[in-house]
């Protein structure tokens, strides 16, 4: 059954834990008309379910990852982890036309696996260096910027920069 990457991003996100279209949304950074689509498209394959619960303020819709849809998000990781494989090793193979072919070939899991984290970001960056092009060129800055080895994709590293003063007040 064919999957899109998109799609694929979608049920990472949905099986990383995320249940709730708003949080779907902001670690994917789909449009809300695009991720909707998306959404009704692993329903209907049966890759995910909707579940209604009762919450405090009426009912509230959560999504999980069924078994199927569990099992294909393997195959495809496993999928994108050999394609990058395979790129490492052009890569090291110093072949500039074939690794620049290879990259055209999967230009649009490119940002998926960046998204799993499957590619060495200090690789890819060289793969790039190598063929004289930027990485731009193949891949948007909105998924440069959605690299799935952030998890809050917050670039600060949780210092304080209010003078290291810090107390609790007790509320």
């Amino acid at each position: 059954m064919q999957i899109e990457p998109k799609d694929v991003i979608v049920l990472g996100s949905i099986r990383r834990g995320k249940k709730k279209f708003s949080n779907i949304q902001n670690e994917t950074k789909i449009s809300s008309e695009e991720l909707n689509l998306i959404l009704e498209e692993l329903e209907n394959k049966k890759f995910i379910k909707v579940e209604e619960k009762k919450g405090f303020f009426g009912k509230k819709i959560e999504l999980e990852v069924t078994e199927e849809g569990s099992n294909e998000l393997d195959k495809k990781i496993i999928e994108i982890q050999d394609k990058w494989k395979e790129m490492q090793l052009i890569y090291e193979n110093g072949d500039k036309q074939k690794l620049q072919q290879k990259m055209e070939e999967n230009k649009s899991v490119l940002p998926t696996m960046m998204f799993f984290g499957v590619m060495d970001m200090m690789m890819f960056s060289m793969m790039f260096s190598m063929m004289g092009v930027g990485m731009s060129d193949y891949v948007s800055q909105e998924d440069m910027a959605n690299d799935g080895s952030m998890d809050d994709g917050s670039m600060d590293d949780g210092s304080m920069d209010d003078g290291g003063f810090d107390f609790d007040i007790g509320f």
